[in-house]
């Protein structure tokens, strides 16, 4: 008898134990991903969060490969488009899927611009310019990545050091970026950035949602608010004129709740340009605040998207051209995924009306973005 109780009061204590350490480690899980063509081992990192909401990111590009989001009936679907396979990802990802985006997001004009009265010439990408730091941009980088210990929700920790030339950028920038999941549903972003020669930096973040977790419907139905009075047209190249114009009285006002596709195929120039929404719009307010909401009503997915930074560019997939299979079975199609790309202006290193993007030795670049996710009736 003493023997048997021994044993159970002491395995009972053993499997508490091993039930306790499983809660603490789950809510970060690491494994396998694929292995580069240049021989880099990538790993997959799964954050969770209690309600069963799930992030994967890699650690090549810092790609978020999976976001989940509950539906008004309680149920996580995925809603970033991906791709099935991971050499997809390596060799194909002219979309940016999930990517962190730098040195600098967007565009610059003719692949060039002076700092400190230095021309710098950069990788030319898209046309005559240069598209989210160059052909090998932040998307393209083996990003090391270490799991947080003793944080309150589970986060990982992203560093890259770029190299002073690297896609023909002054400086060697050492860059961090924190993804922390919440109890909430919110995703964190937090970008920090530090330099040793004057550089310009602009940070993003290219996930394409679909709030339908159908990756095949288009997101014409989702309901999209955008907080700014203003955005910037564009030329043929999608770089900005340097106007600053009104969104009222235009396809672009979403300052009222409006469907994506309400106005997306209007007889507008600037919507011929960018073949759909393709453009930075001006944010209204400063420091970190609520700049956009999305609503898609069959499902009841809503995502809130909260950044200090001053503009947005909310693209609609356009480009999205049917070679690659989705997630949920069929193709990408165009408009099948939409992104809302917190950032600096494009092409601000030579539009001096823009905000600068310019980063000093001594100085510590800092921003902060969080989209959260929740179930709503409307976004009213």
């Amino acid at each position: 008898m003493f023997i048997l109780l021994f044993f159970n009061i002491f395995g009972y204590k053993k499997e508490n134990n091993k039930q306790d350490i499983s809660e603490k480690m789950g809510n970060i899980h690491t494994s396998d991903y694929g292995i580069t063509p240049k021989g880099d081992s990538i790993k997959k990192y799964t954050l969770s969060n209690k309600n069963g909401m799930k992030v994967e990111v890699i650690n090549f590009g810092g790609i978020i490969t999976s976001l989940t989001a509950p539906d008004k009936n309680g149920k996580y679907e995925d809603v970033v488009l991906g791709f099935t396979k991971p050499e997809d990802y390596f060799n194909n990802n002219s979309y940016h899927f999930g990517a962190l985006i730098g040195r600098y997001g967007n565009r610059i004009a003719n692949a060039q611009f002076i700092l400190e009265g230095k021309a710098y010439k950069i990788d030319k990408n898209d046309g005559p310019n240069s598209l989210h730091g160059g052909k090998e941009g932040f998307d393209t980088r083996f990003w090391n990545i270490e799991v947080l210990k003793d944080t309150k929700f589970p986060t990982l920790k992203l560093s890259y050091t770029s190299a002073d030339g690297e896609e023909g950028y002054p400086g060697q920038l050492t860059t961090t970026v924190f993804y922390t999941l919440t109890d909430d549903d919110a995703l964190e972003i937090s970008y920090e950035a530090e330099t040793d020669k004057p550089t310009v930096v602009n940070l993003t973040q290219h996930s394409y949602f679909n709030l339908s977790g159908n990756f095949t419907k288009t997101i014409t139905d989702h309901e999209l608010q955008i907080n700014a009075d203003y955005f910037l047209p564009v030329n043929e190249t999608m770089i900005p004129t340097g106007e600053q114009k009104a969104v009222k009285g235009t396809p672009f006002d979403f300052t009222f709740t409006k469907s994506i596709g309400k106005d997306i195929n209007a007889d507008d120039d600037q919507l011929k340009k960018g073949k759909g929404y393709d453009h930075n719009w001006i944010l209204n307010g400063k420091g970190l605040r609520s700049i956009a909401k999305v609503y898609h009503q069959e499902t009841g997915r809503h995502m809130e998207v909260f950044t200090d930074k001053p503009g947005v560019q909310f693209y609609s997939g356009n480009s999205l051209d049917g070679k690659f299979d989705t997630k949920t079975g069929g193709k990408n199609e165009s408009r099948t995924g939409f992104c809302l790309e917190t950032q600096h202006f494009p092409d601000s290193p030579n539009q001096p009306s823009f905000p600068s993007t310019e980063l000093k030795p001594g100085q510590k670049y800092q921003s902060k973005t969080i989209y959260k996710f929740s179930v709503k009736k409307n976004i009213g």
